[in-house]
Protein backbone atom coordinates (compact mmCIF):
# COMPACT_ATOMS: atom_id res chain seq x y z
CA UNK A 1 0.00 0.00 0.00
CA UNK A 2 1.49 3.34 -1.03
CA UNK A 3 0.81 4.95 2.33
CA UNK A 4 3.11 2.46 4.05
CA UNK A 5 6.32 3.41 2.25
CA UNK A 6 8.60 6.37 1.75
CA UNK A 7 10.95 7.78 -0.87
CA UNK A 8 14.68 7.23 -0.49
CA UNK A 9 16.85 10.32 -0.43
CA UNK A 10 19.10 10.56 -3.51
CA UNK A 11 21.91 13.12 -3.47
CA UNK A 12 23.95 14.35 -6.44
CA UNK A 13 22.14 11.96 -8.77
CA UNK A 14 23.55 8.91 -6.95
CA UNK A 15 22.21 6.62 -4.28
CA UNK A 16 24.18 6.68 -1.01
CA UNK A 17 26.85 3.98 -0.80
CA UNK A 18 24.96 2.35 2.10
CA UNK A 19 22.06 1.43 -0.21
CA UNK A 20 22.24 -1.84 -2.11
CA UNK A 21 19.95 -3.81 -4.42
CA UNK A 22 18.40 -6.81 -2.72
CA UNK A 23 15.62 -9.21 -3.54
CA UNK A 24 12.79 -8.82 -1.04
CA UNK A 25 10.29 -11.65 -0.78
CA UNK A 26 7.11 -10.78 -2.64
CA UNK A 27 8.45 -7.38 -3.73
CA UNK A 28 11.08 -8.09 -6.33
CA UNK A 29 14.40 -6.24 -6.23
CA UNK A 30 14.44 -3.17 -4.03
CA UNK A 31 16.97 -0.79 -2.57
CA UNK A 32 17.65 -1.44 1.11
CA UNK A 33 19.98 0.21 3.59
CA UNK A 34 22.81 -2.11 4.67
CA UNK A 35 24.57 -1.67 8.02
CA UNK A 36 23.52 1.95 8.32
CA UNK A 37 25.94 4.19 10.20
CA UNK A 38 25.48 7.77 11.36
CA UNK A 39 27.15 10.28 9.02
CA UNK A 40 29.43 12.79 10.72
CA UNK A 41 27.04 15.54 9.61
CA UNK A 42 24.40 14.16 12.01
CA UNK A 43 26.57 14.67 15.11
CA UNK A 44 24.65 17.59 16.62
CA UNK A 45 26.57 17.73 19.89
CA UNK A 46 23.35 17.90 21.88
CA UNK A 47 23.44 18.60 25.60
CA UNK A 48 20.93 18.27 28.41
CA UNK A 49 18.39 21.07 28.17
CA UNK A 50 18.65 21.60 24.41
CA UNK A 51 15.44 21.59 22.36
CA UNK A 52 15.00 19.28 19.38
CA UNK A 53 12.34 18.26 16.93
CA UNK A 54 11.90 14.61 15.99
CA UNK A 55 12.23 14.25 12.23
CA UNK A 56 9.40 12.90 10.10
CA UNK A 57 8.90 9.17 9.68
CA UNK A 58 10.14 9.50 6.09
CA UNK A 59 13.40 11.15 7.13
CA UNK A 60 14.03 8.65 9.92
CA UNK A 61 13.25 5.55 7.86
CA UNK A 62 15.70 6.73 5.22
CA UNK A 63 18.50 6.42 7.80
CA UNK A 64 17.75 2.79 8.71
CA UNK A 65 19.08 -0.50 7.40
CA UNK A 66 16.96 -3.55 6.56
CA UNK A 67 16.75 -4.41 10.26
CA UNK A 68 15.29 -1.01 11.07
CA UNK A 69 18.53 0.08 12.77
CA UNK A 70 21.05 2.90 12.68
CA UNK A 71 24.44 2.07 14.22
CA UNK A 72 22.78 -1.24 15.27
CA UNK A 73 20.24 0.71 17.37
CA UNK A 74 16.62 0.00 16.32
CA UNK A 75 14.07 2.73 15.74
CA UNK A 76 11.01 1.13 17.30
CA UNK A 77 7.32 1.46 16.33
CA UNK A 78 6.61 2.98 19.77
CA UNK A 79 8.68 6.01 18.69
CA UNK A 80 6.66 6.89 15.58
CA UNK A 81 4.03 8.85 17.51
CA UNK A 82 6.65 11.43 18.45
CA UNK A 83 7.57 12.31 14.86
CA UNK A 84 7.23 16.04 14.16
CA UNK A 85 7.04 16.95 17.85
CA UNK A 86 9.48 19.00 19.91
CA UNK A 87 11.10 17.85 23.14
CA UNK A 88 13.85 18.86 25.50
CA UNK A 89 16.98 16.72 25.74
CA UNK A 90 16.96 14.96 29.10
CA UNK A 91 20.51 13.63 28.97
CA UNK A 92 23.23 12.74 26.53
CA UNK A 93 23.27 8.97 25.94
CA UNK A 94 27.00 8.79 25.30
CA UNK A 95 27.16 5.80 27.63
CA UNK A 96 24.81 3.19 29.04
CA UNK A 97 25.01 0.41 31.60
CA UNK A 98 25.04 -3.11 30.19
CA UNK A 99 22.01 -4.84 31.74
CA UNK A 100 22.54 -7.89 29.51
CA UNK A 101 25.90 -9.18 30.66
CA UNK A 102 28.07 -7.46 33.28
CA UNK A 103 26.38 -4.16 34.26
CA UNK A 104 29.45 -2.18 33.21
CA UNK A 105 29.29 1.03 31.18
CA UNK A 106 29.40 0.94 27.39
CA UNK A 107 29.89 3.78 24.92
CA UNK A 108 27.27 4.94 22.42
CA UNK A 109 27.84 7.57 19.74
CA UNK A 110 25.57 10.47 18.76
CA UNK A 111 22.53 9.61 20.88
CA UNK A 112 20.39 11.27 23.55
CA UNK A 113 17.45 10.62 25.84
CA UNK A 114 14.48 12.98 25.52
CA UNK A 115 12.50 14.29 28.47
CA UNK A 116 9.84 11.83 29.59
CA UNK A 117 9.90 9.64 26.46
CA UNK A 118 9.73 6.02 27.55
CA UNK A 119 8.72 2.88 25.68
CA UNK A 120 5.10 1.86 26.34
CA UNK A 121 5.72 -1.69 25.06
CA UNK A 122 2.78 -1.56 22.64
CA UNK A 123 4.70 -3.23 19.81
CA UNK A 124 6.57 -5.57 22.15
CA UNK A 125 3.86 -7.71 23.68
CA UNK A 126 2.88 -5.14 26.31
CA UNK A 127 6.26 -5.12 28.10
CA UNK A 128 5.89 -3.00 31.25
CA UNK A 129 9.54 -2.06 31.88
CA UNK A 130 9.02 1.55 30.67
CA UNK A 131 12.59 1.91 29.37
CA UNK A 132 13.87 5.37 28.51
CA UNK A 133 14.14 5.58 24.72
CA UNK A 134 17.42 6.15 22.88
CA UNK A 135 17.34 8.72 20.07
CA UNK A 136 20.10 8.94 17.49
CA UNK A 137 20.94 12.55 16.62
CA UNK A 138 20.29 11.67 12.96
CA UNK A 139 16.61 11.29 13.92
CA UNK A 140 16.47 14.79 15.41
CA UNK A 141 17.02 18.38 14.39
CA UNK A 142 18.00 21.18 16.68
CA UNK A 143 15.41 23.91 17.34
CA UNK A 144 15.56 27.03 19.47
CA UNK A 145 12.40 26.60 21.52
CA UNK A 146 9.24 24.53 21.99
CA UNK A 147 6.36 25.13 19.60
CA UNK A 148 2.59 24.75 19.68
CA UNK A 149 1.39 21.46 18.22
CA UNK A 150 -0.36 21.69 14.86
CA UNK A 151 -2.40 18.64 13.91
CA UNK A 152 -2.48 15.23 15.47
CA UNK A 153 0.42 12.82 15.56
CA UNK A 154 -1.46 10.45 13.25
CA UNK A 155 -1.89 13.21 10.64
CA UNK A 156 1.84 14.01 10.75
CA UNK A 157 2.65 10.31 10.53
CA UNK A 158 0.46 9.77 7.47
CA UNK A 159 1.85 12.88 5.80
CA UNK A 160 5.40 11.72 6.40
CA UNK A 161 4.85 8.18 5.14
CA UNK A 162 2.40 8.62 2.28
CA UNK A 163 4.59 9.80 -0.59
CA UNK A 164 5.13 8.58 -4.14
CA UNK A 165 7.77 6.21 -5.51
CA UNK A 166 8.18 4.18 -2.27
CA UNK A 167 11.14 1.88 -1.76
CA UNK A 168 11.16 1.17 1.98
CA UNK A 169 8.08 0.11 3.94
CA UNK A 170 7.16 0.84 7.54
CA UNK A 171 6.67 -2.88 8.05
CA UNK A 172 10.41 -3.20 8.64
CA UNK A 173 9.87 -1.62 12.06
CA UNK A 174 7.18 -4.12 13.03
CA UNK A 175 9.19 -7.08 11.75
CA UNK A 176 12.23 -5.92 13.70
CA UNK A 177 10.38 -6.26 17.02
CA UNK A 178 10.62 -10.05 16.78
CA UNK A 179 13.74 -12.15 16.61
CA UNK A 180 14.06 -14.55 13.71
CA UNK A 181 13.32 -18.07 15.07
CA UNK A 182 16.11 -20.60 14.74
CA UNK A 183 13.68 -23.44 14.00
CA UNK A 184 14.39 -25.24 17.28
CA UNK A 185 11.88 -23.41 19.43
CA UNK A 186 8.39 -22.03 18.95
CA UNK A 187 8.51 -19.50 21.82
CA UNK A 188 8.24 -15.91 20.62
CA UNK A 189 11.25 -13.73 21.26
CA UNK A 190 11.40 -9.94 21.09
CA UNK A 191 14.02 -7.47 19.93
CA UNK A 192 14.21 -3.90 21.17
CA UNK A 193 16.71 -1.21 22.10
CA UNK A 194 17.38 -2.92 25.43
CA UNK A 195 18.03 -6.39 23.96
CA UNK A 196 20.36 -5.01 21.26
CA UNK A 197 22.27 -2.62 23.52
CA UNK A 198 25.55 -4.49 23.29
CA UNK A 199 25.45 -4.44 19.49
CA UNK A 200 24.80 -0.68 19.50
CA UNK A 201 27.60 0.15 21.96
CA UNK A 202 31.29 -0.39 22.55
CA UNK A 203 33.20 -1.31 25.72
CA UNK A 204 34.05 1.57 28.05
CA UNK A 205 36.62 1.39 30.83
CA UNK A 206 35.43 2.78 34.15
CA UNK A 207 38.80 4.45 34.72
CA UNK A 208 38.83 6.28 31.35
CA UNK A 209 38.48 9.99 32.31
CA UNK A 210 37.01 11.03 28.96
CA UNK A 211 33.48 9.85 29.64
CA UNK A 212 33.46 11.68 32.97
CA UNK A 213 34.48 14.84 31.15
CA UNK A 214 31.63 14.17 28.72
CA UNK A 215 29.25 13.78 31.69
CA UNK A 216 30.20 17.31 32.69
CA UNK A 217 30.33 19.02 29.28
CA UNK A 218 27.03 17.45 28.21
CA UNK A 219 25.39 18.85 31.37
CA UNK A 220 24.39 15.33 32.41
CA UNK A 221 26.07 15.86 35.77
CA UNK A 222 26.56 19.03 37.81
CA UNK A 223 30.17 19.86 38.77
CA UNK A 224 29.60 19.45 42.53
CA UNK A 225 27.83 16.12 42.02
CA UNK A 226 30.66 14.92 39.79
CA UNK A 227 33.24 15.67 42.49
CA UNK A 228 31.11 14.23 45.31
CA UNK A 229 30.31 10.91 43.65
CA UNK A 230 33.84 10.45 42.31
CA UNK A 231 35.08 10.80 45.89
CA UNK A 232 32.51 8.21 47.03
CA UNK A 233 33.54 5.91 44.17
CA UNK A 234 37.20 6.25 45.21
CA UNK A 235 36.32 5.50 48.84
CA UNK A 236 34.32 2.43 47.81
CA UNK A 237 37.17 1.17 45.63
CA UNK A 238 39.45 1.22 48.69
CA UNK A 239 36.82 -0.45 50.88
CA UNK A 240 36.48 -3.34 48.42
CA UNK A 241 40.17 -4.17 48.73
CA UNK A 242 39.51 -5.90 52.07
CA UNK A 243 36.68 -8.24 52.98
CA UNK A 244 35.98 -6.21 56.12
CA UNK A 245 35.62 -2.99 54.17
CA UNK A 246 32.21 -1.34 54.15
CA UNK A 247 31.42 0.52 50.91
CA UNK A 248 28.97 3.40 51.01
CA UNK A 249 26.06 2.89 51.21
CA UNK A 250 26.49 -0.36 53.09
CA UNK A 251 23.71 -2.88 52.44
CA UNK A 252 23.82 -6.32 54.07
CA UNK A 253 21.07 -8.90 53.86
CA UNK A 254 19.99 -10.30 57.24
CA UNK A 255 17.01 -12.48 56.38
CA UNK A 256 18.64 -15.78 55.46
CA UNK A 257 17.56 -17.79 52.45
CA UNK A 258 13.85 -17.88 53.27
CA UNK A 259 12.98 -14.24 52.77
CA UNK A 260 9.70 -12.86 54.13
CA UNK A 261 6.81 -11.53 52.09
CA UNK A 262 3.92 -9.13 52.61
CA UNK A 263 0.86 -8.48 50.47
CA UNK A 264 -0.53 -4.93 50.47
CA UNK A 265 -2.29 -5.02 47.07
CA UNK A 266 -1.05 -1.51 46.31
CA UNK A 267 -2.55 0.12 43.23
CA UNK A 268 -1.40 2.91 40.87
CA UNK A 269 -1.99 6.33 42.39
CA UNK A 270 -1.62 5.27 46.02
CA UNK A 271 0.89 7.09 48.22
CA UNK A 272 3.50 4.87 49.84
CA UNK A 273 6.49 5.35 52.07
CA UNK A 274 9.68 3.42 51.37
CA UNK A 275 10.79 1.60 54.51
CA UNK A 276 14.13 2.45 56.14
CA UNK A 277 17.30 0.75 54.98
CA UNK A 278 17.52 -1.18 58.26
CA UNK A 279 13.99 -2.50 57.83
CA UNK A 280 14.68 -3.57 54.24
CA UNK A 281 17.96 -5.30 55.17
CA UNK A 282 15.94 -7.62 57.42
CA UNK A 283 13.93 -8.76 54.36
CA UNK A 284 16.82 -9.63 52.00
CA UNK A 285 19.37 -12.45 51.95
CA UNK A 286 23.15 -12.24 51.75
CA UNK A 287 22.85 -11.65 48.00
CA UNK A 288 20.61 -8.63 48.73
CA UNK A 289 17.60 -10.38 47.19
CA UNK A 290 14.06 -11.04 48.25
CA UNK A 291 12.34 -13.81 46.27
CA UNK A 292 14.66 -13.23 43.34
CA UNK A 293 14.36 -9.41 43.28
CA UNK A 294 17.51 -7.46 44.07
CA UNK A 295 17.63 -4.45 46.36
CA UNK A 296 20.20 -2.25 44.63
CA UNK A 297 22.36 0.40 46.30
CA UNK A 298 20.78 2.95 43.95
CA UNK A 299 17.50 2.38 45.82
CA UNK A 300 18.96 3.41 49.20
CA UNK A 301 18.59 7.21 48.68
CA UNK A 302 14.80 6.73 48.44
CA UNK A 303 14.47 5.00 51.82
CA UNK A 304 12.16 6.79 54.24
CA UNK A 305 10.65 8.99 51.52
CA UNK A 306 7.08 9.12 50.20
CA UNK A 307 6.12 8.48 46.57
CA UNK A 308 3.10 7.61 44.48
CA UNK A 309 2.73 4.18 42.88
CA UNK A 310 3.09 4.55 39.11
CA UNK A 311 2.21 1.00 38.06
CA UNK A 312 2.28 -2.66 38.91
CA UNK A 313 4.69 -4.72 36.83
CA UNK A 314 3.57 -8.17 35.76
CA UNK A 315 5.56 -8.88 32.61
CA UNK A 316 8.82 -7.64 31.09
CA UNK A 317 11.15 -8.68 28.29
CA UNK A 318 14.24 -10.53 29.46
CA UNK A 319 17.01 -8.46 27.90
CA UNK A 320 19.34 -11.46 27.70
CA UNK A 321 17.02 -13.84 25.87
CA UNK A 322 14.28 -11.65 24.39
CA UNK A 323 11.64 -13.82 26.07
CA UNK A 324 8.62 -12.27 27.73
CA UNK A 325 8.71 -13.26 31.39
CA UNK A 326 5.97 -12.95 33.99
CA UNK A 327 7.08 -11.84 37.43
CA UNK A 328 6.11 -14.43 40.05
CA UNK A 329 5.21 -11.89 42.75
CA UNK A 330 4.00 -8.30 42.96
CA UNK A 331 6.48 -5.67 41.84
CA UNK A 332 5.84 -1.93 41.70
CA UNK A 333 7.25 1.12 39.95
CA UNK A 334 7.15 4.41 41.86
CA UNK A 335 6.75 7.85 40.27
CA UNK A 336 10.04 9.72 39.94
CA UNK A 337 12.05 6.86 41.45
CA UNK A 338 14.78 5.84 39.01
CA UNK A 339 18.34 4.54 39.13
CA UNK A 340 20.61 7.57 39.44
CA UNK A 341 23.80 5.71 38.52
CA UNK A 342 25.69 7.56 41.25
CA UNK A 343 26.56 4.80 43.73
CA UNK A 344 27.07 1.74 41.54
CA UNK A 345 30.28 -0.03 40.63
CA UNK A 346 31.62 0.30 37.05
CA UNK A 347 28.58 2.24 35.77
CA UNK A 348 28.95 5.63 37.38
CA UNK A 349 26.60 8.33 36.05
CA UNK A 350 24.70 5.99 33.74
CA UNK A 351 21.95 8.17 32.17
CA UNK A 352 19.39 5.41 31.43
CA UNK A 353 17.30 6.25 34.53
CA UNK A 354 15.92 2.72 34.75
CA UNK A 355 12.93 2.20 37.03
CA UNK A 356 13.83 -0.15 39.92
CA UNK A 357 11.18 -2.64 41.00
CA UNK A 358 9.88 -2.66 44.55
CA UNK A 359 8.39 -5.53 46.52
CA UNK A 360 5.45 -4.54 48.68
CA UNK A 361 7.33 -5.62 51.81
CA UNK A 362 9.76 -2.75 51.18
CA UNK A 363 6.89 -0.25 51.29
CA UNK A 364 4.07 0.85 53.57
CA UNK A 365 1.03 2.91 52.83
CA UNK A 366 1.71 6.57 53.61
CA UNK A 367 0.59 7.49 57.10
CA UNK A 368 1.00 3.98 58.51
CA UNK A 369 3.64 3.31 61.13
Amino acid sequence: MDGDKIRLPVRSGRVSRHWRQRRVAGRGRQLVHVNAKSPVSFALGLRAGDWVEVRSAAEILATLDERGCLDALPFMPEMLKYCGKRFQVFKSAHKACDTIQDHCSRRMDNAVHLMGLRCDGEAHGGCQARCLLFWKEAWLKRVSAPALESGSASMRYESAAGVDNPLVDLGVLARATRRIPDGKEAEERYSCQATTLREATKPLRWWDPRHYVKDLTSRNVRPLDLVLYLIIAGFNAVMRLHWRGRPYPYVRGLAGENTPTEILNLQPGELVQVRSKDEIMRTINIHRRNRGLSFDVEMVPYCGRTFRVLSRVEKIIDEKTGRMIRLPSACLILEGVTCGGCLSTNRLFCPRNIYPYWHEIWLRRAGQG
